[in-house]
């Protein structure tokens, strides 16, 4: 699973290169085609906005009134030489839990890192941080899940003293703290207080990261801890909402 994460991971930095390619061109056919429909709303450029309109999404989600924005073939001619997504979401590998379709976002919305129960190393850091310090993007969220597989596997195998196999062992590695974290908070269902600990760590040390932090202090970056409901759709806060 991990190295199957961080390969996609290279690709989608290989694929970013036109952030920075911007030019009047590229912007005004941006601006014309909002104009004409192609884009439901302004890219939002601040914390507060962008996790404003993550979140509208997600309550779209969860009603089933779906928009759908940006996925038609107008917005993929928008932005095939040029993007601006205005948040990063790190989330789970899980097939249940696409950031796209639970936000109800687009083509060209979101950077997305996907590794199994969040585990970060320096490629995803790296990933992570690419959005914030290339293209002001003002939001990352990382978004843990119910019945995480992942997190399941690995609060076993540091419960029994069993590593798992091959490369499965590194997610195993990364989700330590939390596992930790788990054991002392206690609760009825340890691998849910897990996956919850995990989402929040994860944040909590991206918020602190030493390129991170300076955009945090600022004002401009928001690093939210969230939780997704594969029950209800809906996807709880838990550490960070920008006010």
């Amino acid at each position: 699973m991990l190295a199957g994460s961080l390969a996609g991971a290279t690709l989608a930095l290989a694929g970013c290169s036109s952030t920075s390619t911007s030019t009047p061109a590229t912007r005004a056919m941006a601006a014309g085609a909002a104009t004409a429909g192609a884009s439901p709303a302004a890219r939002p450029t601040t914390p507060a906005t962008a996790f404003a309109r993550l979140m509208d999404g997600n309550a779209r989600w969860v009603s089933g009134n779906l928009q759908h924005p940006d996925r038609d073939p107008d917005r993929r001619r928008l932005v095939a030489q040029h993007q601006e997504p205005f948040a990063s979401v790190l989330s789970c590998i899980d097939s249940r839990v696409p950031p796209e379709l639970l936000f109800d976002t687009g083509l060209g919305d979101l950077y997305v890192m996907r590794t199994g129960g969040q585990a970060v190393d320096p490629v995803i850091t790296g990933s992570v941080e690419y959005g914030p310090m290339t293209s002001d993007t003002p939001l990352v969220v990382v978004l843990g899940h119910q019945r995480c597989g992942a997190v399941k596997a690995a609060y076993q195998s540091l419960r029994d003293g069993k590593p798992l196999p091959g490369n499965l062992q590194a997610i195993v590695r990364a989700l330590r703290p939390a596992y930790e974290q788990a054991v002392k908070e206690g609760g009825a269902d340890p691998v849910e207080t897990m996956a919850r600990a995990q989402a929040k760590l994860t944040a909590t040390g991206l918020r602190s990261n030493a390129d991170l932090a300076p955009l945090v202090r600022k004002g401009s970056l928001a690093v939210v801890g969230a939780y997704y409901s594969l029950d209800t759709g809906k996807v709880e806060v838990l550490t960070g909402a920008p006010s």
